[in-house]
């Protein structure tokens, strides 16, 4: 395995859980102290700890010292990176999908040909009494 589809790996990891997701969602708007991230989850502190230092393994955020202030910061390229990977197949199954739709536009063409009303034919009707 290259070190890029490592990186992947890690990336897709982390994104699948929607503690983090929120977390990188709000980093995108600028950095945030531990604190400030962890205030609008239902957990504990340590708990968003373990959300942050994942984050952190998967290269998605930073964390630099201030002080005492300890703010977080998205980094944006391993989200490139998945982005990339993803854009790939997003057009594999775009074209895939167009040719589909194609053949069955074509099928229910030759569907609809197929089933075209013939040239009428004359149908003799009898004529018969009515009774009373």
């Amino acid at each position: 395995m290259t070190t890029s589809q490592d990186n992947l790996s890690s990336t897709f990891s982390a994104l699948a859980d929607p503690t983090r997701r929120a977390i990188l969602t709000r980093l995108a708007s600028g950095e945030a102290s531990v604190s400030e991230l962890a205030k609008p989850m239902k957990m504990t502190m340590p708990a968003v700890t373990k959300h942050l230092k994942v984050l952190q393994r998967a290269g998605l955020i930073r964390q630099e010292r201030k002080a005492q202030f300890r703010p977080c910061y998205l980094v944006a390229q391993p989200l490139k990176e998945a982005s990339d990977w993803v854009e790939k197949y997003r057009r594999f199954w775009e074209q895939s999908l167009d040719r589909l739709d194609l053949y069955l536009r074509e099928l229910q063409a030759t569907e609809n040909f197929q089933k075209a009303p013939k040239k009428p034919t004359e149908v003799k009707v009898k004529k018969g009494r009515k009774k009373k």
